[in-house]
């Protein structure tokens, strides 16, 4: 049969373009779009002899050779082999992912962003043209005695015409592209850089990976050269294996090679799916946070995506929610559409179906732990918390299973961290809600004048000190059936039979018109700084303290509004005094004697600025503060 000359399908003709046109932003990927192609041939002969032995082969394997001297890579397999017509198909068409939308995608994507075609001939077999100036395939269809040669540059058209090969399976000769790092073209002729681009991407494809490499010869021996055959892969699919039958250190030295990462994980569980979707993943908790746990700007290794032990993605995250960024692992799909884009695995029922059993797993995993192994447990939330915490906020990843793992400083406890679980079983009976308080920092909280009545009554009460506190539990959250309840809240109703709560009705009207006069004019001193002043039943031993309305942000989400560059409108609050409060008792004594003195505004905005500080709050003009108190102390 004489040689045949074809011309690509037109979207082929595209995507060819768009391959010699640097599609793919890091180019060793050729090899594994090709080995994941022959490792492809190879589980389907295997898959055919099982029922028809004449498709049974011995020694099935993917080989790597070089030849220096013409720059030429060959990948040859023992797979099933291809006929005349399906190479015509298979390396003429785009199989199965040949639409208009997909390569109006790829064109219009900036580089960063365009997807990564995975190993299917008619596909990934195109990121050959990234590295080769031609390519040439020969092959040989299981059963068949007759072998094909497809060749072309890339140019449009392809030739095909019969040749010979002495085995079942296909051969891939690349000639290659000079070596140029501007353009991220290695020299892929070099044997160390082809068993690094193996051992990054396709370790764990189940077939080996062989090379020839130069066989070591002893010292001042002037023998020929020799070669040996190198197996570059471990095929050590150890997500695959039993769990009994893999060791801690095995485990853990995985955890290391996937993640870099010297220290050993803090847990890690494996998990499979089965029935429609098949899927293994193995995940681990690190010990240790990242320096780019809060940069979601800078790349860092998460979830990797195998598809049949074939390294896809370096960091999948369509696998796991945002709060659960820190997971590390790798996940092994059977069947998943991948090779169109990162947009299909966003939208596809089985990743989502896949990312539910992740999710599971991994809380699991952490519930676990924090039941049986707390210390352990203490050490993960102080790297992790405020991550995990993120998945309380409402969003469409908002997991409110997340609560039963949130650890918090405890008032009662003096700072040991409590579950929400504990706390809740330790509530006094007439305790309703869980009283919080978020500052910056525990000891800051424990000073808080918002305290007095609770410690003076023994009711415990939560410290959260990160910034995303402020976010979730702004919303309302539950636990136990049991609503949140800020402190410092205006609106702050104290269980009965609190120590605040001893004044009879009579007494608290009785104070509300002894202060009257006395409160307005505090009010008019603050006028620019607060909203309103009244009495507290909250203090037992300060002078004064801030409160917020509802429907208010707080102080520290204000802060940190700002801190992000927006520009909001000062938040005015409460003042309210502790009319049992030496100072306050003089301040209405002085009131009474005097009531246009402009001594009481200065002590006023004396009173402001203490009860500002005292809950870590900033002074607006720290130097006009300082001047104030001199002047007060002057004047006693």
């Amino acid at each position: 049969m004489p040689q045949e000359t074809h011309s690509f399908q037109a979207e082929t003709k595209r995507l060819l373009d768009l391959m010699i046109h640097s599609l793919y932003s890091n180019k060793d990927i050729f090899l594994r779009e090709l080995i994941s192609n022959a490792s492809d041939a190879l589980d389907k002969r295997r898959f055919h002899a099982l029922t028809d032995p004449s498709f049974a082969g011995e020694n099935l394997q993917i080989r790597l050779e070089v030849n220096e001297a013409e720059r030429k890579l060959s990948v040859l397999d023992s797979g099933i082999g291809m006929t005349h017509d399906e190479m015509v198909s298979n390396l003429g068409t785009i199989a199965r992912s040949g639409t208009k939308e997909f390569l109006e995608q790829l064109s219009t994507a900036d580089a960063a962003s365009r997807p990564e075609l995975i190993g299917q001939f008619g596909v990934g077999f195109y990121a050959s043209f990234l590295v080769a100036n031609e390519v040439a395939v020969v092959s040989r269809k299981a059963g068949s005695d007759q072998a094909h040669k497809w060749v072309s540059t890339g140019d449009g058209t392809f030739t095909i015409e019969p040749a010979s090969r002495d085995d079942v399976g296909t051969t891939i000769t690349l000639t290659l592209k000079p070596a140029n790092e501007d353009e991220g073209i290695a020299d892929y002729t070099n044997s160390w850089t082809l068993r690094q681009i193996v051992q990054k991407y396709s370790d764990f494809v189940a077939y080996p990976i062989v090379t020839k490499t130069r066989k070591p010869q002893p010292e001042g021996d002037d023998k020929i050269i020799e070669f040996e055959d190198k197996t570059l892969n471990s095929m050590k699919a150890i997500w695959m294996r039993p769990e009994k039958d893999v060791t801690d250190e095995e485990y853990n030295q995985f955890y290391r090679h996937i993640t870099h990462d010297w220290n050993d994980p803090a847990g890690r569980v494996l998990t499979k799916i089965e029935g429609t979707i098949e899927a293994r993943g193995l995940l681990f908790v690190p010990g240790k946070a990242p320096r780019d746990l809060f940069r979601p700007d800078m790349a860092h290794r998460g979830v990797q995506l195998y598809i049949k032990r074939v390294f896809i993605l370096d960091e999948c995250k369509e696998l796991l929610p945002n709060y659960l960024r820190f997971v590390k692992g790798v996940v092994d799909a059977e069947d998943l559409p991948l090779n169109v884009s990162r947009e299909v695995l966003q939208s596809n029922g089985q990743v989502r179906v896949i990312k539910r059993q992740l999710v599971k797993k991994t809380l699991d995993l952490l519930t676990k732990k924090l039941e049986e192994d707390r210390a352990g447990y203490e050490a993960v939330w102080s790297e992790f918390g405020a991550v995990l915490k993120e998945g309380l906020i409402h969003t469409p990843e908002r997991n409110d299973k997340v609560l039963d793992i949130v650890l918090a400083p405890s008032v009662a406890k003096e700072g040991r961290l409590v579950s929400l679980k504990e706390y809740v079983e330790a509530m006094k009976p007439e305790q309703e809600v869980i009283y919080y308080l978020t500052s910056a920092s525990y000891d800051l909280a424990n000073h808080s004048p918002h305290l007095e009545a609770f410690k003076a009554k023994g009711i415990d009460v939560l410290v959260f000190t990160d910034p995303v506190d402020e976010m979730w539990l702004q919303e309302d959250p539950k636990f136990s059936d049991k609503s949140f309840v800020a402190v410092d809240s205006a609106d702050l109703k104290l269980p009965e039979g609190s120590a605040a709560d001893q004044k009879s009705d009579a007494s608290s009207e009785e104070d509300k018109t002894a202060f009257k006069d006395l409160l307005t004019a505090i009010r008019i001193s603050l006028q620019d700084d607060v909203k309103d002043v009244r009495l507290s039943d909250r203090l037992t031993s300060s002078a004064a303290c801030l409160v917020s309305e509802k429907g208010d942000i707080t102080p520290q989400m204000e802060r940190l509004m700002r801190l992000s560059g927006q520009n909001i409108p000062r938040i005015k609050r409460v003042l309210e005094v502790n009319s049992t409060h030496p100072a306050i008792v003089k301040l209405k004594e002085k009131h009474s004697a005097q009531a246009d003195t402009p001594e009481i505004r200065d002590l006023s905005r004396l009173l402001y600025g203490q009860a500002l500080l005292a809950e870590g709050g900033q002074l607006e003009n720290p130097a006009a503060f300082a001047k104030l108190i001199t002047d007060v102390m002057v004047r006693a």
